[in-house]
């Protein structure tokens, strides 16, 4: 019988899966994991996500789920990414996003699991701290494209957050290159295409929540 991880409710063990050519197939687990989730994929085929064992339900990945370990499957194969240090017990480590080159974003905990960061990951070099906008703690890498341009969150010691734009090394609030006038605060940029146009969420001034889309101009700057 599947392990209830819902403690009482009728959640029971998942597993991550890709469909290809009308087939499910149910894609492998490290040793000692349970449950799992593949979250994002290629073109060529790859995905990533994350594993971990049963846990009350965790809110920021909508399962019941502690996530420790990121993950990248191809033609089957599980691969654990690794992390910055941390078991996954407070942010997790998390793999969110794959580019068309395999490279990987996510964020992991860092040594001591009380904050945690988005990475970078390739195969040649495996995971990269790309750290935090100035006087944050923690953040999330969440989306990726084939030119290796990172979006995501940065969050302060009371989890407000800001969208920022990763490029070349270096960390950009997106709040500090779109027009002033602007009536969004852009809290997550969760997604970035081969043009560089961003999606994500912003609040008004009322505190209400819209998506957004950020274009780039000709100077650089987004609209």
């Amino acid at each position: 019988m599947a392990k209830n991880c819902a403690r009482g409710r009728p959640v029971f063990e998942f597993k991550p899966v890709i469909w290809d050519n009308g087939m499910i197939q149910q894609l492998p687990l490290p040793a000692g994991d349970s449950v799992g989730g593949a979250l994002a994929i290629n073109d060529e085929g790859q995905a990533v996500g994350i594993s971990g064992t049963c846990t009350p339900f965790n809110q920021n990945l909508g399962l019941y789920v502690k996530d420790s370990h990121a993950l990248l499957w191809q033609n089957g194969v599980v691969t654990d990414l690794g992390n910055l240090g941390g078991d996954g017990g407070f942010g997790g480590n998390h793999a969110c996003a794959i580019n068309n080159y395999g490279q990987v974003v996510g964020h992991s905990n860092l040594a001591g699991d009380t904050a945690f960061h988005a990475y970078l990951w390739n195969k040649e070099r495996g995971m990269k701290d790309i750290g935090t906008l100035s006087g944050d703690f923690a953040s999330l890498a969440l989306g990726i494209n084939d030119a290796g341009v990172v979006v995501g969150a940065s969050l302060d010691p009371n989890f407000n957050s800001r969208a920022f734009l990763w490029e070349n090394g270096e960390m950009t609030d997106l709040n500090n290159v779109i027009p002033a006038n602007s009536e969004l605060y852009l809290q997550q940029a969760k997604s970035i295409n081969a043009s560089g146009e961003i999606t994500g969420v912003g609040a008004n001034g009322a505190g209400e929540l819209h998506g957004f889309l950020a274009t780039p101009d000709r100077s650089g700057e987004r609209e």
